[in-house]
């Protein structure tokens, strides 16, 4: 009995590529809910559900807006958006604030 060997060329990685691309549009559909009482600006990336539970390990720093109005960095969107706390991100590390100078009262 002879075996044939079918080459199938491209189909495996097209095939995969198919897939990825499903998975990870999948990923986004629907639109974001708002965020109650606080205003988004229009770069901002929104969280959706449900949230991540893995992230890559990588540094690409997102500034994230949390629920209560404050931001904080982030190593990734991926990571702000695990924090049920945080309601987007946008690129880029947080401003830093510079502290109140210190005003010493009069004597």
């Amino acid at each position: 009995m002879r075996s044939r060997t079918v080459k199938l060329g491209l189909a495996p990685s097209l095939l995969c590529g198919v897939l990825l691309a499903g998975l990870v549009g999948g990923c986004a559909e629907g639109d974001p809910p708002e965020p109650q009482g606080s205003e988004v600006p229009a770069a901002m990336t929104l969280c959706t559900e449900p949230r991540p539970q893995i992230c890559t390990q990588e540094y690409l720093p997102v500034c994230a807006q949390l629920k209560d109005g404050s931001e904080r960095t982030y190593a990734t969107g991926c990571v702000a958006c695990a924090d049920a706390e945080v309601v987007g991100h946008r690129p880029g590390a947080c401003e830093e604030k510079p502290a109140a100078s210190r005003v010493d009262p009069p004597l």
